[in-house]
């Protein structure tokens, strides 16, 4: 395996890093003050299982990546509000 760089200043190149890089930025990062490494990395993780598994995307018709093909995207049940990273972002779930 060989690790290829990407030309710098050319977003195209790698778009899907980029974009996830841009959103976490937007959504995360930017309204956050970081205090070190630790703190970045701990931001970082929990920001990426949200992303994957709680965030609508629009591509996937307002599915998250790791939903199951079951799953019922607007549950007719009640939903339960859950703040992550101190309520800097908002998840929905239904109580079961």
């Amino acid at each position: 395996m060989e690790i290829l760089k990407s030309a710098p200043q050319a977003p195209r190149m790698n778009a899907h890093a980029e974009r996830f890089i841009r959103t976490a930025r937007a959504e995360c990062t930017d309204r956050l003050l970081i205090y070190n490494e630790q703190h970045a990395r701990r931001v970082l993780a929990e920001y990426a299982r949200h992303y994957n598994t709680a965030r609508p995307h629009r591509a996937l018709h307002l599915r998250a990546p790791a939903d199951a093909s079951e799953v019922i995207p607007f549950p007719t049940q009640r939903i339960q509000h859950h703040d992550v990273l101190g309520g800097l972002l908002h998840e929905y779930r239904d109580t079961a």
